[in-house]
């Protein structure tokens, strides 16, 4: 029989009441809800960009950096450069300090340390 005669792939709402089919899983739990999946997702989106993934891995290796030395290695204008940190801090990886007419940022661990325990938790999930 092929796929589209084959009763054994008809989806559950094809089958008669009564006769769906469990897989066997049960309940399945949710590992994450709603609201955390849209922030983890805003904060993933946010260093999706190779220009704030790079400004990032910038103030990570440097502990504190100045907006101001930032444009030289990104080979971006101070607009670009406020931008990008402005989306990171809203997703809160990054946190600033004004110093008199400069920022100064740095990582936020809190929050990096749950985007990577996100990502450990679902590579160890799906190892085993």
């Amino acid at each position: 029989m092929n796929r589209l005669t084959d009763s054994t792939t008809m989806a559950p709402h094809d089958l008669a009441a009564g006769e769906a089919e469990s897989c066997g899983l049960g309940a399945l739990q949710v590992p994450l809800d709603e609201r955390e999946a849209a922030s983890l997702a805003r904060a993933f989106a946010a260093i999706a960009d190779p220009v704030r993934l790079r400004l990032l891995a910038i103030v990570a290796a440097h502990g504190s950096v100045c907006s101001c030395d930032l444009e030289a290695p990104l080979g971006r204008s101070q607009p670009t450069i406020s931008h990008h940190t402005h989306v990171l801090a809203e997703a809160g990886i990054l946190v600033g300090q004004r110093r008199g007419r400069w920022m100064w940022w740095q990582v936020s661990p809190t929050r990096l340390g749950a985007l990577a325990h996100t990502l450990a938790t679902l590579a160890a999930d799906a190892s085993s």
